[in-house]
C-alpha cells in the first residue's frame, strides 16, 4: 500500500472540524480539499466510493464559509458521506449497481437536506451491494474492501460508508439498516454504529421502508460523533450525554439462527464488554432471547419480498440485475403471494422483545455484533445466491432481530481479533433508549478507547489545531 500522508485536518473527528470552522481555525473549503485530496490518494484501493463530488463539494463548502452565523451549525463544514440508496440533489440514486440505478434525483432526501442544514458538506456517495441486500459490499465495477485488512470486507449493506470513516475519508458517513447494514459494517471495520428505533428518523425509501424494518442513521469513529450526528437526522438540537444511571443488563451468547454460535474472539469480546461495565458499576446478569424458528422464516420472507418490492416501486428491468438478487426477489414474490409476510407477526414479535426487558428486569441486552471475522473481499456479486446466504448468515446472525423489533441497537468496539481486525459487541434497547446506548458507549470509550482509524490510514498529527 503506497503512503498516505495526513493532512492537517484529515482525521480529525467531525465535532473538533467544526468547532475548527465555527471559531475561524479553519474553513470549510480547506477542510473539504483536504478530505477531497485524501480521497483521491486512498480511495483506489478502497473502492468506498461510488461518486465523488469534488468541484461541486468545493462550491458547497464555499458556501458554508460565507455564512454570517455558524454557532448553529453543528456540522459546520464537516465533510460527510451519503449511502447511494438515498437521494442527492444531482446525482443518480445507483441502489448499489448500474443496473439498480434510478435517475439523477431533483431534491435531496430528508436525511440530507438535514446534514445540509447543520452545515455539513456531502462529498460523495458511497457504495453498497445491489438493492442493499448483502452484507458484502461489491459489483462488476469494484470489491470494496476493509482498510484494517485489504482482503476482507467492511460488511454491508453500508459497506462504502464504514470502509470510508475507517480509512479516514471522511469523519462521518450517512448509512442505512433493514437488517443489521449500519451495525454490520460497523462492527467489521472498528466503528461505532446506532440503529435508531423505527418512526425516531424518516426513512422514506423504497416501496414501504422495508415494511418498516430499516432506519437510517451515521457511522462515526467516536460516540461524541455519534451523538452528533444522531440528533442531526433525528432533525433536534445536539443531544447532551448524561451519564447512564446503574444499569442492569441482560448478557447473552444466544445466536438467532440454530447451528451457528460465535467463535471465540467474539465471545471473548462479550466477556470483556462485561468487564467494562462492571468497571462503570452497572450490574449484568444472563438473560436469553428465544428467538422461535418462526421468526427466522418470517424475517427471510420478509428479507425477499423487501427486495421484490423495491426493484417493483424502482420499475426495474430483473433481467440486468445480478443473478442473486434475481432469485431473491423471486423468492420474495413467492413468498408474498403465500401469505407469509404479515405485519401481525412483525407486531407479535416486537411486543415480545419489549416485553423482554420488563420480564428480565434488565434495562439493555448485551449480545455479540458478529460471530465470525468479515469474509473475504471477492466479487459474491458474481457467486451463486446459495453462497451469499450461507455467508451473509454465518457470520452476522445477530442484528436482524432487532430490525424486525424496530427497536434501537448500538455496535461498539472493544478490542482485536487474534487476526488485528477489531471485533465489537451489540447493545439492544427498548423504545427510547437511544441516547442510554449512546452515553454506555460512551462509558466504553472513556474506560478502553480504540483506534479510530485503521493502521496506516491517517492520524492527527500532536500539535495539529484540531487538538486546540
Amino acid at each position: 500500500m503506497p503512503e498516505i500522508m495526513p493532512t492537517t485536518w484529515v482525521g480529525a473527528t467531525a465535532k473538533q472540524i467544526a468547532r475548527g470552522v465555527r471559531r475561524g481555525d479553519v474553513s470549510a473549503t480547506q477542510v473539504v480539499a483536504d478530505h477531497l485530496d485524501h480521497i483521491a490518494r486512498a480511495d483506489a484501493d478502497l473502492a468506498a466510493f461510488r461518486t465523488v463530488r469534488g468541484g461541486a463539494a468545493i462550491t458547497e463548502a464555499e458556501k458554508v464559509d460565507e455564512q454570517e452565523d455558524l454557532a448553529n451549525l453543528p456540522l459546520a463544514g464537516v465533510p460527510v458521506a451519503v449511502k447511494e440508496n438515498t437521494p442527492v440533489a444531482g446525482l443518480p440514486t445507483w441502489n448499489g449497481s448500474a443496473a439498480a440505478r434510478t435517475r439523477v434525483a431533483e431534491a435531496d432526501h430528508e436525511v440530507v437536506r438535514r446534514l445540509r442544514g447543520a452545515g455539513a458538506v456531502i462529498l460523495g456517495v458511497t457504495r453498497m451491494p445491489e438493492l442493499g441486500l448483502w452484507a458484502l459490499t461489491d459489483d462488476e465495477s469494484g470489491v470494496t474492501r476493509n482498510p484494517w485488512d485489504l482482503s476482507r470486507t467492511p460488511g454491508g449493506s453500508s459497506g462504502g460508508a464504514a470502509a470510508a470513516v475507517a480509512a479516514g475519508l471522511v469523519p462521518m458517513a450517512h448509512g442505512n439498516d433493514g437488517l443489521g447494514s449500519i451495525r454490520i459494517p460497523a462492527a467489521c471495520c472498528g466503528l461505532v454504529g446506532l440503529k435508531p428505533g423505527r418512526g425516531v428518523i424518516p426513512y422514506q425509501l423504497g416501496a414501504d421502508d422495508w415494511f418498516g424494518l430499516a432506519e437510517h442513521g451515521v457511522l462515526t469513529g467516536t460516540v461524541a460523533d455519534a451523538v452528533v450526528g444522531f440528533s442531526v437526522l433525528a432533525g433536534r438540537r445536539p443531544d447532551k450525554l448524561e451519564q447512564p444511571p446503574r444499569l442492569r443488563v441482560g448478557v447473552s451468547l444466544r445466536s438467532p439462527v440454530r447451528g451457528v454460535a460465535p467463535d471465540a474472539p467474539n465471545r471473548d469480546a462479550v466477556a470483556a464488554a462485561g468487564r467494562l461495565l462492571a468497571a462503570a458499576g452497572h450490574d449484568t446478569v444472563p438473560a436469553d432471547p428465544v428467538y422461535p424458528t418462526r421468526l427466522g422464516l418470517q424475517g427471510v420472507a420478509t428479507w425477499f419480498a423487501a427486495a421484490a418490492a423495491d426493484a417493483r416501486a424502482a420499475g426495474l428491468e430483473r433481467r440486468g440485475l445480478q443473478r442473486r438478487s434475481r432469485r431473491h426477489i423471486a423468492l420474495g414474490e413467492w413468498a408474498q403471494r403465500r401469505g407469509y409476510v404479515r405485519e401481525a407477526d412483525r407486531v407479535a414479535w416486537r411486543e415480545r422483545s419489549v416485553n423482554f426487558f420488563a420480564d428480565h428486569s434488565i434495562d439493555l441486552l448485551l449480545t455479540p455484533a458478529l460471530a465470525g471475522p468479515p469474509p473475504e473481499a471477492a466479487g459474491w456479486s458474481g457467486r451463486s445466491w446459495l453462497a451469499n446466504m450461507r455467508a451473509n448468515i454465518r457470520y452476522a446472525p445477530y442484528a436482524a432481530p432487532w430490525n424486525v423489533a424496530g427497536l434501537p441497537a448500538i455496535v461498539v468496539p472493544v478490542g482485536r481479533r487474534p487476526d488485528g481486525l477489531p471485533v465489537a459487541v451489540q447493545f439492544v434497547g427498548p423504545p427510547g433508549s437511544e441516547l442510554l446506548l449512546l452515553g454506555v458507549a460512551g462509558q466504553f470509550e472513556m474506560q478502553a478507547p480504540w483506534q479510530r482509524h485503521a493502521p496506516g490510514y491517517p492520524r492527527i498529527g500532536t500539535g495539529s489545531p484540531a487538538h486546540a
